[in-house]
This record gives C-alpha cells, sequence and structure tokens, in this order.
C-alpha cells in the first residue's frame, strides 16, 4: 500500500505511515518525534506499529547530526537470525522435537536466566572496548561475560521452522541484554540533561553525542556477538541431534534498534530505527510472525521514502498487560497445538500468544512497496523465556 501521509505541524516534518492501523497512542509518539528541530525530511512508520515506551515500536527517523538515545529502545542491536538446513523437517515427529527443545533450554539461559559465576569468555575484540565512563567499562566487565549467550524473555525466541519445501530452519531473536539496557539508560540520563528538543538528542559534534554513539555501536557489537554464540549452541544441538549443518548461503542476519549513517536524498544522514529493520534492494531479511504463526524471509524493495526500511515483525495488537487479562492459558495451548513448545509456562506465555499480535499477512500487504516475501516459514517448535 502506499503511506499515509500525516501533515506536517507547525515547526515539524510529515509523517508517512505504511500501515491501516494507526494506534492513538503510537500516533502521537510519531508526532513527539515529527515535531523534534533535530529530524529531517519525515518520519516512517512501519507496519507493526505500537505504542512503546517514549517510542513507538516501528519508528523510523532521520537527524543530520544528532544521535537520540531515548529513540532506540534499551535492547541496543537487537535482531533476527535464520539458518536453512537441506533437511526434511517431516522427520521430525513431536517426540524428537520435544527432546530438541529440551536440549535447547538446557544450554541456553532464558528469561532473566543468565550464565554463573564469572560467564563466557567474550570475543578478544569485545573484552575492554573504550566506553565513555569507567562506570560503563566496569558494567560491561561485570554483565557481558554472564549475558553473552542468553536468550532474554518477551519477544526473543530459538524457534525451528519449515518451509513450503519442506526443509528445516533455526529462527532466533535476541539482543544486547543487560550491556544495551545499561548503555542506553547512561545515555538517557545525559541527553535529558543535555539534550536538544522534549525528545532530547545529542549533537554528534558535541562529545557527549560523540560518546553516545561510539558506546552504542559496542552494544550492537556486542548483540551480534550474543547471537553469534546463542546460534552456535543451537546448531551444535541440531548436529549432535541430527547430524546436519546449515546451508551457509541461506543464513539471514539483521537487527532492529540502532542508528547509522546513510546516504538519503542526496545526503548523509543519521537513521534511527526502533522496531524497523532496514534493508537495501535485494537485500534478504527476516519479518517474524509470532510463536504460533508463520515468519517471512524477505527481499527490500528499497523504497526510498521509508528510508529502505520495513517492520520487524508483525506488531502488538495487545499489551502484556491486556494479554494476561484477556487470553486464558487454553486459549494459548489450543492455538500452539501443532508448534511444540514448554506447556508448564503457558501462564506467562500469554503474553506471546497469537492473539496478542496482528496478522503477520496484514502487515506484509502493508509494506507491499518496502519488501517481497520469498519463503514462509511455519513454526513447530519453540523456546522462549
Amino acid at each position: 500500500m502506499s503511506p499515509r501521509v500525516l501533515p506536517a505541524e507547525p515547526g515539524g516534518v510529515p509523517i508517512l505511515a505504511w500501515t491501516r492501523r494507526l494506534p492513538p497512542g503510537a500516533e502521537e509518539q510519531l508526532r513527539l518525534i515529527a515535531s523534534q528541530p533535530y529530524v529531517v525530511e519525515h518520519v516512517a512508520a512501519m507496519p507493526d506499529l505500537h505504542v512503546a515506551r517514549r517510542i513507538a515500536v516501528g519508528s523510523v527517523f532521520a537527524t543530520g547530526h544528532h544521535i537520540v538515545p531515548g529513540a532506540l529502545g534499551g535492547d541496543l542491536g537487537c535482531g533476527v537470525r535464520a539458518y536453512r538446513f537441506a533437511y526434511p523437517a517431516a522427520l521430525l515427529g513431536r517426540d524428537l522435537l520435544e527432546s530438541l527443545l529440551a536440549r535447547l533450554s538446557r544450554v541456553i539461559p532464558v528469561g532473566d536466566a543468565t550464565h554463573r559465576g564469572r560467564g563466557l569468555a567474550l570475543p578478544v575484540e569485545l573484552e575492554s572496548p573504550p566506553l565513555s565512563t569507567q562506570r560503563l567499562g566496569r558494567e560491561w566487565a561485570r554483565l557481558a561475560p554472564r549475558h553473552l549467550g542468553t536468550l532474554g524473555g518477551g519477544n526473543h525466541f530459538v524457534e525451528l521452522d519449515r518451509d513450503a519445501g519442506g526443509d528445516l530452519w533455526l529462527l532466533l531473536h535476541s539482543g544486547s541484554r543487560g550491556v544495551g539496557a545499561t548503555i542506553a539508560d547512561h545515555h538517557l540520563r545525559v541527553a535529558t540533561a543535555l539534550g536538544e528538543g522534549t525528545l532530547p538528542g545529542l549533537s554528534l559534534h558535541t562529545p557527549e553525542g560523540a560518546a553516545c554513539l561510539a558506546d552504542t555501536q559496542w552494544a550492537c557489537r556486542f548483540a551480534r556477538a550474543n547471537r553469534d554464540v546463542l546460534a552456535a549452541r543451537a546448531l551444535e544441538v541440531l548436529s549432535d541431534v541430527l547430524g546436519i549443518t546449515p546451508d551457509a548461503d541461506a543464513t539471514v542476519d539483521v537487527h532492529h534498534n540502532h542508528v547509522a549513517p546513510e546516504e538519503h536524498f542526496g545526503r548523509t544522514l543519521w537513521v534511527h530505527r526502533k522496531g524497523a529493520v532496514g534493508l537495501e534492494a535485494g537485500q534478504r531479511g527476516l519479518i517474524p510472525g509470532s510463536m504460533g504463526t508463520a515468519s517471512y524471509v524477505v527481499e527490500g524493495l528499497g523504497e526510498p521514502r521509508s528510508f529502505r526500511s520495513c517492520s520487524h515483525g508483525a506488531g502488538r495488537v495487545l499489551s502484556r498487560t491486556e494479554a494476561r487479562a484477556r487470553i486464558r492459558p487454553a486459549a494459548l495451548e489450543h492455538a500452539l497445538r501443532r508448534v511444540v513448545h514448554d506447556a508448564g509456562k503457558a501462564d506467562s506465555l500469554v503474553e506471546e500468544a497469537p492473539a496478542a499480535y496482528r496478522d503477520i499477512a496484514e502487515v506484509l500487504e502493508d509494506e507491499a512497496d518496502l519488501v517481497i516475501p520469498v519463503r514462509r516459514l511455519t513454526p513447530i517448535a519453540v523456546l522462549k523465556g
């Protein structure tokens, strides 16, 4: 669909929304971004738009030389990854899937769980990054080894899927965990004290802005390293049990909470994406549905008005509080009757029930000029926190 255009208010920029649903609270959050003095061109809203803390998930905007720590969320560098195997998913009966899920849960801490003691050895390049304050350096040394290779909770997952051709896929979704949250909180406090605008932004020409950018980039590197370890552990389980390795040519990895310098409209801009993915034309991405509905491998179309962006998922239609109040565990069990999962967690997993999310087919229809779906992935087993 073509974007809905919300005219600019005095002193602001227009909003282009690729969604048939514009939740009132989310529209208010978009207008807050569009009114900031450092925002240029326009604000782009993705079809999975929904209200979140400070800034709506599904928001994309650009600045000339500012970074806005409050517009990226706390899970900096969070992203998704997918691997395809030339292995028939039909060979995996329910007993084998339950065994695989049990083994995955033993090697991947989920929810609030972290590694005990000193944690895991960090990659050499992440052992002592030059963070901007001594406190952040101490927190990195304390948190990073224990949070590396952990899944977290919420909508994070490790999942086994099958495609239309019957091949098996491994999907995972996680980010920078406590490391990213600590860095994000620190720079949000700095921006609140020193930044410009009612959604405080820091000029990259100042020491504070440069420090925020550098630390944010380290958090994103940690998020990718976290997915590396999660993937290595999951792939080892699949290799041990099934004797399979992935097709390297079919791997996808994209992140959706980040800021990056990119060329748009004839100049370099700093593009901020919260719950949105940047895809060049022809580049492959992954748009998850929910733990009970399909996900899609897609190719970007490079739409310039979206800052070459697309949705990062299906998008919530119920908040977690609303989902807990409205969705019964029995209804969740019915929705997941064909998906192997930890039924003992049904009381908490109602927050992630398919009914709490938009129809992924509707989301893809709304962004038909942003991406092309190339492969549908149906979940057969899912591990969540």
